[in-house]
């Protein structure tokens, strides 16, 4: 283990018992919330324990330290966003197993064109389309060795090394895939942590369409600021309009005709997805009626894990998602939205959020978008130390504690914002992943990163307070 997962550690032991025996003016109960609280920050700030381990805490600790009981720490990990976000999970498996998302990645950046610049876009579009119906991590996997299948290309045709260029086209693929998961509600964790904590915590219902509005237009802004940085890197080598197609054809003609698999995929993914986006209208339709005869609530939210499950229910039936594939999915990640919402129900029942309210009220007094400035900008600044996950899973509960009814743009900052972190190799598995490739170095990255991380901040900011404005209302 190493001194600072040790120190981590021991930081989060001590943190802990310091918190259950100084005199905090806390209720007990609230105290010992706090307790777990301190606890889990510091083990996933530190990853002291593997963090699906240290999103364990709650189940383990809270029914002993009388914060919960075992019930009520139970069922934030069976969670209805869990199963949607588990059924994506399987469809993503079955786009792998069948090849379709590299198909699907392929002909955008054919369609988009391959001359230097636009295939630079290509590449941004291609991996962001991918990345919001599957983990930024899998997409950035996958479109790795496209880009140095192209970049070896373009070599081979110029006969040099393309430094510049090789650089931008990594980055491109980095950044894209942690871009594109902020489209959906299943592209990326930290969307469906807040439309629950936003359900549970404020009674609004954030449904999967009304997501797109929140995520794909911020996905829209972003990705052109982020192919304007690259290309200033890329564009660098001074490379005529003699383009990397050939590399493109060559993968396209080497994956032959499509598949019946990649058909049967395709059509599961496609009426999922429509499904998804009328959610509101259907479950609206039939869920008083499911209400009246079998008294179940049956509201959008339920409707759409229900599809996520049967799509991902179809899917294996048809051994379109098998074991290989599936043993890929990170498991680890359903473990860490349980955990950040079972951690947040013990800082509102326990008391510890009304607490931190009281504690932290000045900020609850200032204007509306200070308020959703500092939520974003702490989520892309803690995102780079992080997991964005565990950012967000610690930044949400606190915002709605101390912000309220008012928390909803604050919130939906945070999310979008937890998802840009482009400045530091080892802050999200798609800048690593990059980072092996020989291309690209840890000053360049800083560079263009660090700009990109705070300019990414402001426009998740306005956006959140706009989108939010125009799909529930002032706040």
């Amino acid at each position: 283990m190493s001194r600072t997962r040790i120190v981590g550690f021991a930081v989060g032991v001590a943190g802990f018992l310091l918190a259950l025996v100084l005199p905090l003016g806390l209720e007990p109960r609230a105290a010992r919330a706090l307790a777990v609280l301190v606890l889990m920050m510091a083990w996933w700030f530190t990853e002291a324990l593997p963090i699906y381990a240290t999103a364990l805490a709650p189940l383990a600790l809270y029914p002993p330290l009388g914060v919960l009981s075992l019930q009520g720490a139970a069922l934030p990990y069976v969670d209805g966003f869990v199963f949607l976000f588990l059924g994506g999970m399987v469809i993503a498996a079955a786009m792998e197993r069948t090849g379709l998302h590299r198909r699907i990645a392929l002909r955008v950046m054919r369609a988009v064109g391959t001359d230097p610049k636009r295939l630079l876009l290509g590449f941004m579009i291609a991996t962001a389309f991918v990345s919001l119906w599957i983990s930024n991590t899998a997409t950035a996997t996958m479109m790795f060795p496209i880009g140095m299948a192209v970049i070896a290309e373009l070599e081979a045709r110029t006969g040099r090394r393309l430094v510049h260029y090789g650089c931008a086209v990594m980055l491109s693929i980095a950044y894209a895939a942690n871009i594109g998961g902020m489209g959906t509600l299943i592209g990326t964790a930290p969307n469906a942590q807040f439309a629950s904590i936003a359900q549970a915590r404020l009674g609004v219902t954030v449904g999967f369409a009304p997501f797109l509005w929140i995520g794909l237009p911020a996905v829209g802004m972003l990705l052109p600021l982020g192919w304007l940085a690259l290309w200033r890197v890329g564009r660098r080598e001074g490379l005529e309009a003699s383009s990397g197609a050939a590399a493109v054809d060559a993968q396209l003609s080497a994956m032959g005709r499509m598949s019946r698999g990649e058909k049967t995929v395709l059509a599961v993914f496609v009426c999922a997805a429509i499904l998804w986006i009328l959610s509101q209208p259907i479950a609206g339709a039939i869920g008083k009626p499911a209400s009246r005869l079998l008294g179940l609530k049956f509201g959008s939210k339920e409707f759409e894990w229900s599809v996520a499950v049967a799509a991902g229910i179809v899917l294996l039936s048809t051994r379109l998602a098998d074991g290989p594939h599936l043993r890929k999915i990170s498991w680890e990640t359903l473990l860490l939205i349980g955990g950040g919402l079972a951690m947040a129900a013990g800082i509102e029942q326990g008391g510890l959020g009304a607490w931190a309210g009281g504690q932290l009220r000045g900020l609850g007094s200032l204007p509306p978008p200070a308020q959703v400035g500092l939520a974003s900008f702490a989520a892309v600044f803690i995102s780079a130390f992080a997991s964005n996950t565990a950012t967000v899973a610690i930044l949400l509960p606190l915002l709605a504690g101390v912000l309220g009814r008012d928390a909803l743009p604050a919130l939906a900052a945070a999310s979008l914002g937890a998802s840009c972190d482009f400045m530091l190799p080892a802050g999200t598995p798609p800048n690593a992943i990059v980072f092996g490739s020989g291309y690209v170095t840890v000053p360049r990255m800083m560079r263009v990163g660090a700009v990109l991380d705070l300019v990414s901040a402001v426009v998740v900011a306005l956006w959140a307070i706009v989108a939010v404005r125009m799909l529930f209302g002032p706040s």
